[in-house]
């Protein structure tokens, strides 16, 4: 039973959208190269290939308007016009990648592209200096070839050029006084085996040969090319040679995707006639796709929200298996010498053992290299760079490092925001970085990697650093502090005062920065993903900004424990150690109580106090408390807690609003016995204690 022809274009254009936002990442990242080597022919034809597919996919799903606009672009990304004098074809391809993107975005929502004024005129403008420069010497006519090559050879090229081998598209004319074609053609072969593999060839025979002026070829060669057009011009028998290197395509799937999508057309457009004879040609035994369809079939494109589902699935398995360890425990209980009860402990390991490595396996489908957001960034930073009138550079490491796609989604907006703010902010102008004794051209350090079961996001920059005193004066300046509270900051403290809403150390407001909003955004988004930020800086050395975010926001280990009758839980790598206390040995200052703990002063936070938490169970009076000592960055706080349960993975499943109302619980999960418990938010429990403010309740 076929499916609806709506269904199959919705799943065409979903398909497409995907692979177009790739295409325009590729195309930002030609267009910096292109910056960096003007002429580069091979880098040009990359751009052109990359247009030339979102071309056909485009036309193929009914975009007219983004088809024409890139066929418009394809006549002047040539070599010739790259090397006029003053084309800055660089930016016309970013540009351009700016353009198609603002466009792809109307046609996700449904609506009209906007026009792109900007984009036409530096196209005529390209097209019309060229002609208008050199109107008396004219381009010689370049021999007319269309290298056309099918995908198994396209793939064939592919393989050659990664293995180190240099591939060549040749093009030679038979003398039209040659009459003897077949004899022409059979000597201009051997000439071309002889001088290195030949990977395709048309014609392919003697018989055609025939009745074509043109021979084209795919050679891979390790001569010069000066050699090989030597070779080449063979007297009497070729008359015109055409040799270039033949173009790869560094994104294979692109390619895949743009035949698919043309073949999808031309169904439609053809009917059943033309669809019938395209089903007996791919049963062919010698159909050359079969190469690319295996390359095509490695990769699998499944929906988030499926593996989310399956997700859930296996959160619900956990959730399973400690209610059959606490119901072992009880059966061990009641029946301790049961010849069962080892059997039962068996199955139940093993049963473990495979869960935990679906949980894995599971966690892997969601994890992605962090390289697919650090890509973006190199445009980010010469724009701004350029923008701010600096030169700037970028370094990225750790690019392979996995994470969570929700997380790495999420964290994208921080990032781009301390990027911005890198360069804006940190890197000084050149002439301000000679005095200092800096080399003129300033670096931002992007990297990532993995520290126990977080994920590290580093951003660091050699620019100025940050000054206490400037930021203390600033804060009291903008009304956020006090006089007499700025003097008794410590200078880290000093130093997160970049992150409340509205403070910006700008002194006038640019398109980049000023408004203060952006560094309110990173604490936000990492308080919401459980996550910490911590920042260092040297002045006049630099700063370095510190992103902590858990691997997966899935299932976390635990510290089960209770207050109030209540249990809760607070993920286990917060917590730094746990200690028990006498009544004499809490303290009260400013209104806080606090402990001393190996010469270091504690805040205490009583949750039932913090949260005005009502008490579901008579406790009796205690005269030894257990307290928990968490860290988040380099805070510490030590929480009083009525008892410990002990360690828990922990499925977590999200509140709705309405249900709980408090910052102060970020999830929560259900035991095996059928128990509710809140997980505790670390970073809000933090930032509660830090404003003061007056507390909520919790439900």
């Amino acid at each position: 039973m076929s499916r609806p022809r709506d269904d199959r274009g919705g799943e065409l254009r979903a398909l497409f959208f995907e692979s177009a936002n790739e295409i325009l990442q590729s195309l930002n990242e030609a267009g910096l190269e292109l910056e960096a080597r003007p002429s580069d022919e091979e880098v040009i034809r990359r751009i052109r290939r990359a247009i030339h597919t979102l071309k056909g996919d485009s036309a193929a799903c009914g975009f007219n308007k983004l088809s024409e606009l890139a066929h418009e672009l394809e006549d002047v990304l040539t070599p010739e016009i790259a090397q006029a004098p003053g084309a800055d074809l660089a930016q016309l391809v970013l540009t351009a990648a700016d353009s198609f993107g603002s466009m792809l975005a109307a046609f996700q929502r449904k609506t009209e592209p906007p026009a792109v004024p900007v984009l036409h005129a530096m196209i005529r403008k390209l097209l019309e200096g060229p002609a208008s420069a050199k109107p008396a010497d004219p381009a010689p006519l370049q021999l007319p070839a269309q290298f056309a090559w099918t995908e198994y050879e396209q793939l064939m090229i592919s393989e050659a050029v990664h293995r180190g081998e240099t591939v060549y598209n040749v093009a030679l004319r038979i003398d039209p006084n040659s009459l003897m074609r077949a004899a022409a053609f059979q000597l201009i072969r051997n000439v071309l085996h002889g001088s290195g593999t030949v990977i395709a060839l048309r014609p392919e025979d003697n018989v055609a040969a025939a009745t074509v002026e043109i021979v084209e070829a795919a050679l891979a060669s390790l001569q010069p090319e000066e050699r090989l057009l030597q070779r080449c011009r063979i007297p009497s028998i070729v008359s015109d040679v055409r040799l270039e290197r033949a173009a790869t395509a560094e994104t294979p799937e692109h390619e895949l995707l743009g035949d698919l999508l043309e073949a999808q057309a031309a169904k439609l457009a053809a009917g059943a006639t033309d669809a019938a004879e395209g089903a007996s040609a791919a049963i062919s035994p010698s159909a050359p796709g079969s190469a690319a369809t295996t390359v095509a079939e490695s990769t699998l494109r499944v929906d988030a929200t499926r593996i989310d589902a399956v997700m859930n699935l296996v959160g619900e398995l956990i959730i399973g298996k400690s209610m059959l360890n606490r119901t072992l425990t009880e059966f061990d209980q009641k029946h301790a010498r049961d010849p069962l009860r080892a059997k039962l402990a068996d199955a139940m390991a093993f049963q473990a053992r495979i869960l935990d490595e679906l949980h894995k396996c599971v966690l892997k489908i969601r994890m992605v290299p962090v390289e697919q957001l650090f890509r973006r960034f190199p445009r980010v930073v010469r724009d701004v760079a350029k923008q701010c009138g600096k030169d700037v550079a970028l370094d990225l490491s750790g690019q392979n490092t996995d994470l969570d796609k929700g997380i790495l989604d999420a964290l994208a907006e921080p990032l781009m925001h301390l990027v911005r703010n890198a360069v804006d902010h940190g890197i000084e102008p050149a002439d301000e970085r000679l005095t200092a004794g800096k080399a003129a051209r300033g670096t931002v350090y992007l990297n990532a990697y993995h520290q126990g079961t977080q994920v590290v996001v580093e951003i660091r920059d050699d620019g100025r650093g940050m000054d206490p005193a400037q930021l203390r004066a600033r804060a009291v300046e903008k009304g956020i502090l006090k006089p007499e509270e700025a003097k008794r900051l410590t200078d880290q403290e000093t130093l997160n005062l970049i992150f409340e809403s509205g403070f910006s150390t700008a002194s006038e407001v640019t398109e980049v920065s000023g408004r203060g909003i952006g560094m309110d955004v990173v604490r936000t988004v990492l308080d919401r993903l459980k996550g910490t930020v911590h920042i260092s800086s040297q002045l006049g050395r630099g700063t370095t900004i510190q992103l902590r975010a858990p691997l997966t926001l899935a299932s976390i280990q635990t510290l089960l424990f209770r207050v109030g009758g209540r249990l809760f839980a607070v993920p286990l790598s917060s917590v730094v150690e746990i200690t028990r206390i006498t009544d004499p040995e809490i303290h009260r200052v400013d209104q806080r109580e606090v402990l001393r703990l190996r010469e270091q002063i504690l805040t205490l936070v009583r949750l039932d106090h913090l949260s005005r938490l009502h008490s579901i169970d008579t406790q009796p009076v205690r005269k030894k408390h257990f307290v928990i000592v968490i860290g988040a960055a380099e805070k510490r706080f030590g929480l009083v807690v009525d008892s410990l349960v002990g360690e828990e993975e922990l499925v977590i499943k999200a509140l709705p609003g309405e249900i709980v109302s408090s910052d102060l619980v970020s999830g929560a999960s259900i035991l095996g016995d059928g128990t509710v418990v809140l997980i505790l938010n670390v970073p809000a429990v933090l930032s509660r204690l830090s404003r003061a403010t007056p507390l909520g309740a919790i439900a």
